[in-house]
């Protein structure tokens, strides 16, 4: 599995508006600047996040981005899906939309299977959990395994 750009990117822009939530709206140029992403790209992707009702913007002195809602009832899965879609595709296709036969059949359930782990972890994992720094303790505790942290060979 992949992460898009555009997902890591809105994913980064969306904890910079949750950690500055008490603070007002934020630019574009500020957000930007804070997470290092080109100011063209992220403007794209304010506009999905916004077309997708997870941001709001006002014009204006003052003005900018801001979350739509608590940043505690925004998840990461949100973020990505509101940019890139669905969070596993296998050849364009959902899984569960997948057929396949003869020995090839149980791959239809590891697909399944990871797509159920990939949502448990971006659901899991709130904006106000990245802005706070604290990820959920299942989420932690997959990092504690060291496989988690190195490359197989």
């Amino acid at each position: 599995m992949r992460i898009s750009a555009k997902a890591d990117y809105a994913v980064r822009a969306a904890a910079e508006l949750a950690a500055a939530a008490d603070e007002g709206p934020r630019t574009s140029e500020e957000l930007a600047a804070a997470q290092q992403i080109p100011r063209k790209f992220l403007e794209a992707i304010l506009t999905a996040l916004r077309s997708e009702g997870l941001v709001v913007s006002q014009r204006g002195l003052g003005g900018g981005y801001r979350l739509a809602r608590p940043a505690s009832e925004i998840s990461v899965a949100d973020v990505v899906r509101a940019v890139d879609g669905p969070l596993v595709y296998v050849r364009g296709e959902r899984p569960s939309e997948l057929d396949y036969q003869g020995p090839a059949a149980p791959l239809l359930e590891v697909w399944v299977a990871l797509r159920a782990n990939v949502r448990a972890v971006l659901e899991a994992v709130t904006l106000a959990d990245l802005a706070g720094g604290a990820l959920p303790a299942d989420v932690r505790a997959l990092l504690a395994d060291e496989g988690a942290w190195t490359h197989p060979q």
